[in-house]
């Protein structure tokens, strides 16, 4: 039944291959379930509340997403667009939070609608392949830089922005640790090497004492008390909010769209002509889980890049899904343990895959300038602005501009060219 519903043996899968690539990926994107109750309740909603409806609305997406797209991607709350929910639109705009859902609903209304509709399948085939390359690596940088973060090799310096973190902190060096086993085993391609990295250097650092191990391992959950079906949509009729509507829309979008193209590419998933197969199923996945979140309690839910863990990991179909949105129903009853699981644990995963998706950038023309330089800005522009939205944007504006000057208009596809001027204008006037 599972192969006639999902084709794992046609993906080159097994199911215990799925599992454990679901696995990889709920290890490495579990720290939303922490860090987005801390984010969002600084907007004065109950971060118990926030908790629940996170793993749910992550769980009801991502189920989605495998059993009606058969994709691998898990999604989750996105980072950014929380802070953005946040310390933007609560914080310095001083809308009321239950305002700033509705916001987030009407986004994810829309969302659904351009799905249905077609148009984000039009957008993403719009984008040329240099730039799908690029995105794929671009993402990998990302990925790379949220790692080494995590795992302290880099921190922020008023100087130079970054700089080398302290190399002899135990943490760093058990990070360290986890990332050469982790390229050792994947070179012995050795079947399970990101769970076992992840897992090693987890139970060392309970054991160490250099992290906390979970004082409990069993909680009960239950429905979001507060935030469930909080809703206020009058404030919504004012100019100044409809600017906040249409910054969640763009945002998820892109996020969306640059998650797709770079995973799908890594996966195997991006045909010839550069298109992902049930792109309109992945996107309408999402703006389900946006609008679902919204009503338990969320920021706008988003595709989320860890899944290249899982992918790497060799999950190639929806059925990994279903056990990363089974991972999210679980952990209302085991959050204890998996918000246990300490970044310098999952920080190596993340830059393991990082310089896997690079694999992306060896088959761009780089003796071009007009694809090369666009596909450079979209590569370098995800980590620097710490946005894959950012980067995909840097990416398509540039990419217009320099074709429409160097003489070669014609090669600029129509969809493409509303959608630079539209991006360009969105960022002028927010």
């Amino acid at each position: 039944m599972l192969e006639r519903f999902f084709g794992i043996a046609r993906q080159g899968s097994t199911v215990a291959t799925e599992a454990r690539a679901a696995l990889v990926t709920f290890l490495t994107l579990s720290y939303i379930l922490l860090v987005n109750p801390q984010i969002l309740s600084q907007t004065g909603m109950p971060a118990a509340d926030v908790a629940v409806a996170t793993a749910l609305a992550a769980g009801l997406a991502t189920l989605l997403m495998g059993l009606w797209a058969n994709y691998p991607f898990a999604l989750a709350p996105g980072m950014g667009l929380n802070a953005y929910f946040t310390f933007s639109v609560v914080g310095a705009m001083g809308v009321d939070w239950p305002v700033a859902l509705a916001a987030v609903f009407v986004g994810g209304i829309l969302f659904l609608l351009l799905a249905v509709t077609g148009v984000r399948t039009a957008i993403l085939r719009a984008i040329p392949t240099s730039l799908k390359m690029a995105v794929m690596s671009g993402i990998g940088l990302f990925l790379a830089i949220i790692g080494m973060e995590s795992a302290g090799l880099v921190v922020d310096d008023p100087g130079t922005l970054v700089t080398l973190g302290d190399l002899s902190a135990p943490g760093t060096l058990l990070s360290i640790a986890g990332l050469l086993v982790m390229a050792a085993l994947l070179a012995l391609r050795f079947r399970g090497a990101i769970l076992v990295g992840i897992l090693g250097v987890t139970l060392v650092s309970w054991v160490t004492g250099l992290t906390t191990p979970p004082e409990q391992y069993l909680t009960l959950p239950h429905l979001p008390r507060e935030t469930l079906l909080a809703l206020d949509f009058q404030g919504l009729l004012s100019g100044q909010l409809v600017t906040v509507v249409l910054a969640f829309l763009f945002v998820d979008i892109l996020d969306t769209a640059g998650t797709l193209i770079g995973v799908g590419m890594l996966a195997g998933f991006v045909d010839k002509d550069g298109e992902l197969p049930r792109a309109d199923r992945a996107f309408a996945a999402d703006a389900v889980g946006t609008t679902v979140g919204a009503l338990l309690g969320t920021s706008p839910v988003t595709s989320y890049v860890e899944s290249a863990t899982g992918v790497e990991e060799g999950g190639r179909t929806g059925l990994t899904a279903v056990f990363v949105a089974g991972l999210f129903f679980l952990s209302l009853f085991l959050t204890p343990i998996f918000v246990a699981v300490p970044g310098i644990a999952t920080a190596p995963a993340l830059i393991v895959v990082g310089a896997l998706m690079m694999r992306g950038a060896k088959d761009l023309d780089w003796l071009r300038a007009d694809e090369a330089i666009p596909a450079f800005l979209t590569m370098i522009g995800m980590p620097l602005t710490y946005s894959i939205a950012n980067g995909i944007t840097f990416g398509i504006v540039s990419y217009v501009v320099i074709k429409l000057l160097s003489g070669r208009a014609r090669e600029i596809h129509p969809v493409l060219l509303i959608l630079a001027v539209v991006l360009a204008l969105f960022h002028v006037f927010r």
